[in-house]
């Protein structure tokens, strides 16, 4: 079970990289690693640490809980959840007045 929590967390690393347009060479340096570092990483042969891990999140502008909890299927609410509770927080009255607004259109 853990190799395959490996693999999707290099999956999801990978995947998170490329939706925020940075190449290997910018994570490396954004991280002070090597890009051979961040290959590894991405093909599952090395595992990031906790700080790298927390590092790599901001840089793609995520969290942890949605990086590394959506991993866990009975984490999975909870990590959605904090997700939503994150982006929400950014958002001004105004931005939640019109989220509230397509929410309720959504749950009618």
């Amino acid at each position: 079970m853990e190799s395959s929590i490996n693999i999707d967390l290099a999956k999801r690393i990978r995947q998170l990289r490329i939706e925020n347009n940075l190449t290997q060479l910018e994570v490396a340096k954004a991280l002070d690693a090597t890009p051979g570092y961040i290959c590894n990483v991405e093909n599952g042969r090395t595992a990031m640490s906790l700080r790298m891990l927390t590092f790599f999140a901001q840089l793609t502008n995520t969290t942890l809980d949605s990086l590394v909890g959506n991993l866990f299927s009975d984490y999975h609410s909870t990590a959605i959840d904090n997700e939503i509770m994150n982006l929400v927080s950014t958002l001004s009255d105004d931005e939640k007045l019109k989220l509230i607004k397509t929410l309720k259109i959504w749950t009618e």
